[in-house]
């Protein structure tokens, strides 16, 4: 009966465009986590994106913009992260620029536009209308046809939960005004 409530919240939880993934900490007793602390979240914010493979240009950025220890620290903190399919999608050399460290202020802008403050769940971020971010602008939010965004970004995974906060997962580098 446990495991068919199990794949029955599993299932509720899958909406739309994408996951809702509840962190251990929230399963009190079902199976899977049931004293098992294996199963809670075990790395942070940046070796969880590290260990994904599919967010070597934001982790090879955040290491460029000397972010690392930022997104290390305690938090909590919410990553809009976008994949290396979202970083090729900016023009040709805008990577390669960006990395250089005379452009350091420029990429510390971008990426802390990526971060808000505190644990904001996808659930949380959808109540919302605009998401005070790091950097200082406000990123807005909506659904487009549907479908769950940031500015233009659309949220493909969400509620990633790491040891000091949560990682929405976008496929669109959104860049803030200025």
């Amino acid at each position: 009966m446990t495991r068919l409530l199990n794949t029955l919240l599993i299932a509720a939880l899958t909406v739309g465009a994408f996951t809702f993934v509840a962190p251990a900490s929230a399963c009190k007793t079902c199976d899977a986590h049931a004293g098992d602390k294996s199963k809670a979240p075990s790395m942070d914010i940046v070796d969880t994106a590290a260990k994904a493979g599919k967010f070597n240009t934001l982790v090879a950025a955040v290491k460029a913009a000397g972010l690392v220890d930022t997104l290390k620290s305690d938090g909590p903190l919410t990553v809009f992260a976008p994949t290396d399919e979202a970083f090729a999608k900016l023009p040709e050399g805008t990577v390669e620029s960006l990395l250089k460290p005379e452009n350091k202020d420029k990429l510390v802008a971008i990426l802390t536009y990526h971060v808000v403050p505190g644990e904001m769940t996808a659930k949380k971020v959808l109540s919302q209308s605009t998401l005070k971010t790091v950097q200082g602008q406000a990123l807005k939010v909506a659904l487009h046809d549907g479908k769950p965004h940031v500015d233009e970004a659309h949220i493909v995974a969400a509620d990633i939960m790491t040891t000091n906060g949560v990682i929405h997962v976008i496929d669109t580098v959104v860049i803030p005004e200025g």
